[in-house]
C-alpha cells in the first residue's frame, strides 16, 4: 500500500458503519485518481449470486456513487428498461483484476454497441475501469471509475488492484454487521410485540445501554429513572427492591434471576438476569440485563378479556388476573380485599372453568392464550 492510499483505506474502514456505506471513500477515490465518476455497487444480503430480476424491475442493488451523473433522460431510460439489456459480464470478472472497457464490451457486437451508445457515451463513460471484489461469504461488489477523455494509466490500474484485499475485507465486515443488524431488528420486533424492553447494567446498577422502549421508560421517569451516577433507580419500596436485587446478583452472579413488580396499574414488572456471556464489543461488558415487561391494557380491560375467554364472573376474573401475575392466594386476597377462604373458593371455580389443575396450570393457560397478543 502506498502512503497516498492511506486516507482511502481509513475511509474504507470507517465507511463500514456509514449510511450509505463508503460514500466518503468513493468520493476520495474519485478525486485522488482524477476520475469524472466513481461507484461501488453490490447486492444486499441474500442476493450474492447473479441477479434474478423481476419482470419489469431491475434487481435491487446498493449503489454508492460520486461525480458526474448520467443526464436525466438517460437515467430515466435505464430505469425504464435499458438495465435489462446491460451486457456487462459482471459475475464473469476475475476478483481483484482491473478490466478496461474494451475487455467488457465487444465493438463488433450490436447489443454491446447499442448499450455503449445509449448509456455510456451520453454519460461521459468513454474511458472506464471496473474491478470485482468478493467477501468471504461470496457476496460480490464492483468498483467502477470512468473519464470522458483521458484514459487511465497502468499506475492508476495498479492502485485500484492494490485496494482489492481491503475492499474484500470491508465487504465481509459490512456483511457481518448487516447480519447482526437484521437479527437485532427481528429480535427487537418480537420483543416489542410481547411488550418487553431491556436495559444493560454494570455491577453497580449503572445503565449502560437500552433498546428504544427501555430508553423511553427512563426518559419519562414515571417509574424508572437514572439516579446518581446513571444508576437505575425508582421511588420507595420498588427502588429499594431494585438496589437489593442488584447487590445480591453482584455478590452471587450465578444465582437465580430476581423478579420485581414495578407497578400494578399499569402493570410493569422486571426480571434482573446476570449477563454471564461477555459480548464481543468494545463497549463496557454488562454485569446484568434488566428485562422489563409491560401490559398495555388496564387491569379492568384484562379482567373483561379473561371473563370473555374463560366465562368467569368479574370477581373470579380479578382473582385470576392476580394469580396470573404471580401472586399467592394470600397476596391476591389482600390485594382484592377478600378473605383467604373466599379467595380459595373463587380459585376452585376458576380452575373448574378453565380446566386448570392448579395455579401453575392457570398461569400456563392464560399466558398461552390469545391475551398475550391482544
Amino acid at each position: 500500500m502506498k502512503d497516498e492510499d492511506a486516507p482511502l483505506i481509513e475511509a474504507l474502514i470507517a465507511g463500514i458503519g456509514e449510511e450509505p456505506p463508503w460514500q466518503r471513500f468513493v468520493h476520495l477515490l474519485r478525486t485522488s485518481l482524477g476520475a469524472d465518476y466513481a461507484s461501488i455497487t453490490f447486492r444486499p444480503l441474500g442476493q450474492a449470486g447473479p441477479p434474478q430480476p423481476r419482470k419489469g424491475a431491475p434487481s435491487r442493488v446498493v449503489h454508492i456513487a460520486s461525480g458526474r451523473e448520467s443526464p436525466a433522460p438517460v437515467a430515466q431510460s435505464y430505469r425504464d428498461g435499458l438495465w435489462a439489456s446491460d451486457p456487462m459480464p459482471y459475475h464473469a470478472l476475475a476478483p481483484g483484476r482491473v478490466y478496461a472497457l474494451a475487455e467488457l464490451l465487444t465493438a463488433s457486437d450490436p447489443a454491446h454497441e447499442a448499450y455503449r451508445r445509449q448509456l455510456l457515451a451520453p454519460s461521459g463513460m468513454n474511458q472506464l475501469r471496473m474491478m470485482r471484489f468478493q467477501s468471504a461469504e461470496g457476496v460480490s461488489g464492483w468498483l467502477t471509475l470512468s473519464r470522458e477523455r483521458v484514459d487511465f494509466t497502468i499506475g492508476e490500474e495498479a492502485r485500484l488492484a492494490g485496494l482489492a484485499p481491503f475492499l474484500c475485507a470491508a465487504l465481509t465486515a459490512y456483511g457481518a454487521l448487516e447480519a447482526e443488524r437484521m437479527a437485532g431488528a427481528v429480535a427487537g420486533a418480537a420483543i416489542r410485540r410481547l411488550d418487553f424492553a431491556w436495559l444493560t447494567l454494570d455491577a453497580t446498577g449503572r445503565v449502560l445501554d437500552s433498546d428504544a422502549e427501555g430508553a423511553r421508560l427512563l426518559s419519562e421517569g414515571h417509574i424508572l429513572q437514572r439516579g446518581a451516577g446513571g444508576r437505575l433507580s425508582a421511588r420507595g419500596a420498588v427502588g429499594r427492591a431494585i438496589t437489593g436485587a442488584i447487590a445480591a446478583l453482584d455478590a452471587a452472579p450465578h444465582s437465580r434471576p430476581r423478579a420485581i413488580v414495578l407497578s400494578r396499574e399499569p402493570w410493569l414488572d422486571m426480571l434482573l438476569v446476570p449477563a454471564l456471556a461477555a459480548p464481543r464489543s468494545a463497549r463496557p461488558a454488562p454485569a446484568l440485563i434488566a428485562y422489563i415487561h409491560a401490559d398495555r391494557w388496564s387491569s379492568a380491560d384484562r379482567c373483561e378479556q379473561l371473563g370473555q375467554l374463560f366465562d368467569l364472573l368479574p370477581s373470579e376474573a380479578r382473582l385470576a388476573l392476580a394469580l396470573s401475575r404471580g401472586m399467592s392466594i394470600a397476596e391476591a386476597a389482600a390485594e382484592l380485599r377478600l378473605t383467604v377462604e373466599s379467595a380459595r373458593t373463587y380459585s376452585k371455580r376458576i380452575y373448574a372453568k378453565t380446566g386448570a389443575r392448579g395455579q401453575a396450570d392457570l398461569l400456563r393457560f392464560i399466558h398461552r392464550s390469545v391475551l398475550t397478543i391482544a
